[in-house]
């Protein structure tokens, strides 16, 4: 299964990218909530949408699927 076929295509806005840079940060979902001014029950309904959109499990996946977008050529210096 190749990466285009195990992620989703579409594409997360721009409050769902905030939410996955903090989660791939470490904070948990009370944390987020407090950065974009929300509660923990919205943070909750957007990870399940981005999980949904990027065809991810859990906010593990989601962490190193921002960290793979995010430096591209870490990989390739390995």
């Amino acid at each position: 299964m190749s990466a285009s076929e195990r992620y989703g295509t579409r594409i997360p806005s721009e409050r769902e990218q905030r939410v996955i840079h903090l989660v791939a940060q470490g904070l948990k979902n009370r944390e987020v909530a407090q950065e974009i001014g929300t509660t923990e029950h919205v943070v909750k309904n957007y990870l399940r949408v981005i999980y949904d959109k990027l065809g991810l499990w859990n906010r593990v996946e989601l962490a190193l699927w921002y960290e793979a977008r995010r430096s591209p050529s870490a990989f390739l210096t390995q």
